[in-house]
């Protein structure tokens, strides 16, 4: 039986990538961005990277130049070496693990984690990654959920820790901005494998939310979240469809 989604994830908005500000030396996905997250009662969304050593990392580039002026992928550099790494924009932190993470949240607020493709399109090329995550996982006290734009990665996660609350990222797949050849993204543009991957939610592109089969699966149940929300005005329109938002560069209000 497919797990459902905490209803927690439908009462907080999420903070994108935790509630970043690099003006107050609060980049994305560290561990100061996630205190500020918890400290407002927000859901937090996090994204994981794998090192070469197979731990994963709270990261969301495949390479770290953006994020801490180092270049090179973060899979050729070990776990050690990611928290050694500082972040631009911080006060000197490092790339914080999903231990560390979880410890720092420790079941304050729902977690909703991303596991970025580690086939490098969407293929079957994946497992070292979710088997880290789900070892990590074990123990955890707390409202989680697990998914990835990759339904392989998805299938793995079912495998791996049936019990877990699993969901596809989805979106338009325009193969310009996805950097994915066309028949990969025509193929999943459609949402074909949320059945079979024994998804309970998918969490889809704001701009895309008018897409027949997000109605579709909206009315058979499915819990909607999206991406990526950055104003009062987009949340307003969003939350038409959607039932939760994930959003950036605002303050989303709690509902009441």
């Amino acid at each position: 039986m497919t797990p459902s989604l905490p209803s927690e994830f439908l009462r907080r908005p999420i903070t994108h990538r935790a509630l970043h500000d690099v003006t107050d030396q609060r980049p994305e996905n560290s561990r100061a961005a996630i205190r500020a997250a918890i400290d407002a009662g927000y859901g937090i969304e996090i994204d994981l990277q794998r090192t070469r050593d197979n731990r994963a990392m709270v990261f969301h580039d495949y390479d770290m130049t953006r994020l801490t002026g180092q270049s090179g992928p973060i899979q050729q550099i070990t776990a050690a070496q990611a928290q050694a790494q500082p972040l631009l924009n911080s006060d000197g932190e490092g790339i914080p693990s999903l231990e560390e993470v979880l410890d720092l949240v420790a079941g304050r607020v729902p977690l909703l984690i991303e596991l970025k493709d580690q086939d490098g399109a969407m293929g079957p090329d994946v497992g070292a990654l979710e088997a880290d995550v789900v070892g990590t996982l074990q123990g955890y006290d707390g409202p989680v959920a697990l998914m990835s734009f990759n339904p392989h990665s998805v299938a793995e996660l079912a495998r791996l820790a049936p019990h877990l609350p699993r969901g596809l990222v989805t979106c338009s797949y325009d193969p310009k901005v996805e950097l994915l050849p066309r028949v990969v993204c025509d193929h999943l543009r459609e949402i074909p494998d949320f059945e079979r991957v024994g998804a309970s939610f998918i969490s889809h592109e704001a701009k895309d939310l008018d897409r027949p089969r997000v109605a579709e699966l909206k009315a058979q149940g499915v819990p909607i979240l999206c991406w990526t929300i950055r104003s009062p005005e987009q949340e307003v329109a969003a939350r038409k469809v959607a039932d939760n938002v994930t959003f950036e560069g605002y303050l989303a209000e709690h509902p009441a």
